[in-house]
Order: structure tokens, then C-alpha cells, then sequence
């Protein structure tokens, strides 16, 4: 099922030009929809509407500015990380220019209201403040992010509301634009909102433990990314809390170094982790959010066999490695 629904995704991108001149204005937004991904977010959307109605393919097109969105923040966000990359490829102001990247990621969420316009018009106002509302979480939640960054100091409720906003948020819209659009109840929809809400901050938290110790070939970046930029991760956060005597003492000077070797401050803080027993609490907090999540499942009035099938795609991907 989501092969097929990954291949309408597929097609609808291709098939969407965005706009046609100048072309330095519309080439980057095809770009950068063309570099792939999982493309989660549409996948999540086509997999909601299927526990209510079957004329999935119906909505492919809302779907997809959807995926848009999700790619324009990464444009911008890209710009205000200096990021070099983008899933392997040059990231569009690397490839362009920064002024060319500011301009097509404005114009790209202008195509995604224009997508947006597909919605039957009795849903439209609804699907409009929805989306307005999470549009504006994820823009507070990267501010967040970008603020925590000279902070001395993030508690983990500050962290996880930061990327419950940043991350989260967009997921569960996701999921509760599939079923706003199969007509499903109110409470079904706060279920599949909650439930991609829950899920989103686990996989946060995962991508924070995978950059840690995940296996670096499987994860497809460098691991330690984070311990060499002293990210203000769920990890380091909790080590900054257990953290006392002469151990507090060690990883304040890995923090405020400024001389060390890559690999050494990687080892020497992973070191740190594993003696603060870091890795368990955070996987303990992963399987708390999975668990939380998929208990939303419960709540759907729909047939089981339904919510299996959408159920087996996010253990799924809460299996992986990458």
C-alpha cells in the first residue's frame, strides 16, 4: 500500500512545476523537491484518509503541499544552519545563492496555499487554520531551537515542547489532515493529531540517540555531529543533569574546549554518556513516546484491520536505524 501511495507522491511532485520564470527563481524549488526523502509527512496524510474512505488517490494533491511545506522550512532552516548538505546533494543556497533561497522558499509556501485551494470549499477555512496554527509552531519551535543555542543552560520540558514545535507538530497535522478530509469525528482527528504528535517527539529523540550511537554508515552523517557542536540535545541535557563531582567537572571542560581532536571529544564525551547511563534514559524516553503515541491508535473507531496496516508502518520506521 504505501509503495503505491509513494509512487503517487512521486508522480504529483514531477508533475507540480511550481512556476515556470525566471527560472532561477522556480529551478531551486524543483531542486529541492526532487532530492527525495521518505516523504513521511504525505505518506501520513494518504494513510489517514485510508481508514475512512478509499478514494485515496483523490487527495494526493493536498498531500503534497504538504511535503512542500516540510521542504520549505528545510530551505530556510538549511540557510540559517550554514548547512553545506541537504540528503547528500548541495543545499539551495550552496547551489545558488542565499538571496535566491530566501526568494523561492517564499514563493514555494505561496504554491503550497495554492494547493491548499484543492480542499472542498466546506473544509477549506477549517484545513486553513490548522495548517496556519502548526505553521506557526514549527516557525517558534526553530526559533526556540536557534535560542537554546546561548542559553547556558535548557531543562528537558523546555527541550521536548521545543521540538514538539519544531518537529512534532507537523507530523500530527499531518495525520489529522487525512482524516479531517475523509469527514472523520472530531475525536478521531485529536486522536491521529496526538498520536503524530507522540511519535514525532520520538523520533526526535531517536534521531538525538542514533547521531550518539548510532552506527555512522547506517545513519548516512557523521556520528558525534552533535557532541562537537555541543548541541543542546535530550542527551546532553540529561548528562548536564546526573552529572556530578568530578564527572560534572569533565564534561564542563569537553563543553568549553576549544583545542581538542574531533574524534577525541567525541569518544571522551560518549565516554561520559555511557558512565551517566544517558543511553537508557533516553531510549526509556523513546519508548515513552512510541507508547504514547500508538495508544492514540486505540481511540480510532475504525475496523483493526485498518489500524494495523497504518500501525505496521510507524513501528516500521520506529525500527530504523537510519
Amino acid at each position: 500500500m504505501n509503495s503505491q501511495y509513494l509512487k503517487w507522491i512521486e508522480d504529483e511532485i514531477i508533475k507540480h512545476q511550481y512556476g515556470e520564470s525566471p527560472a532561477s527563481l522556480y529551478d531551486p524549488i524543483r531542486y529541492i523537491m526532487g532530492l527525495g526523502g521518505k516523504r513521511l509527512r504525505p505518506l501520513l496524510t494518504l494513510s489517514a484518509y485510508a481508514l475512512y474512505k478509499n478514494d485515496v488517490k483523490r487527495i494526493v494533491s493536498i498531500a503534497t503541499a504538504v511535503e512542500a511545506f516540510h521542504n520549505f522550512t528545510l530551505l530556510h532552516d538549511d540557510i540559517m544552519d550554514n548547512a553545506p548538505l541537504r540528503r547528500g546533494k548541495k543545499t539551495v543556497h550552496e547551489k545558488w545563492n542565499v538571496n535566491t533561497a530566501i526568494l523561492s522558499g517564499d514563493v514555494m509556501l505561496v504554491r503550497v496555499y495554492d494547493q491548499f485551494l484543492k480542499v472542498e470549499p466546506t473544509l477549506l477555512k477549517e484545513v486553513l487554520s490548522k495548517f496556519n496554527a502548526c505553521a506557526a509552531e514549527v516557525c517558534e519551535g526553530q526559533q526556540w531551537d536557534m535560542e537554546f543555542e546561548k542559553l547556558k543552560k535548557v531543562g528537558e520540558t523546555d527541550y521536548l515542547e521545543m521540538i514538539r514545535q519544531k518537529t512534532a507538530v507537523l507530523l500530527g497535522f499531518s495525520l489529522e489532515l487525512g482524516a479531517l478530509l475523509a469527514h472523520a469525528s472530531k475525536e478521531d482527528q485529536k486522536a491521529l493529531r496526538n498520536f503524530g504528535i507522540h511519535i514525532g517527539i520520538g523520533f526526535q529523540l531517536k534521531d538525538d540517540w542514533l547521531d550518539v550511537f548510532g552506527d555512522g554508515k547506517k545513519f548516512g552523517k557523521q556520528v558525534g555531529g552533535d557532541i562537537l557542536a555541543n548541541k543542546k540535545t535530550f542527551l546532553l541535557i540529561t548528562a548536564l543533569s546526573e552529572a556530578k563531582g568530578q564527572k560534572k567537572k569533565q564534561l564542563a571542560q569537553w563543553l568549553a574546549s576549544k583545542s581538542h581532536l574531533k574524534e577525541e571529544k567525541i569518544k571522551a564525551v560518549t565516554d561520559l554518556y555511557h558512565e551517566l547511563g544517558v543511553s537508557n534514559k533516553t531510549k526509556e524516553k523513546i519508548d515513552f513516546f512510541f507508547k504514547k503515541g500508538l495508544s492514540e491508535l486505540d481511540k480510532l473507531k475504525v475496523p483493526e484491520t485498518k489500524k494495523k496496516l497504518l500501525k505496521a508502518y510507524i513501528l516500521q520506521l520506529i525500527d530504523r536505524n537510519t
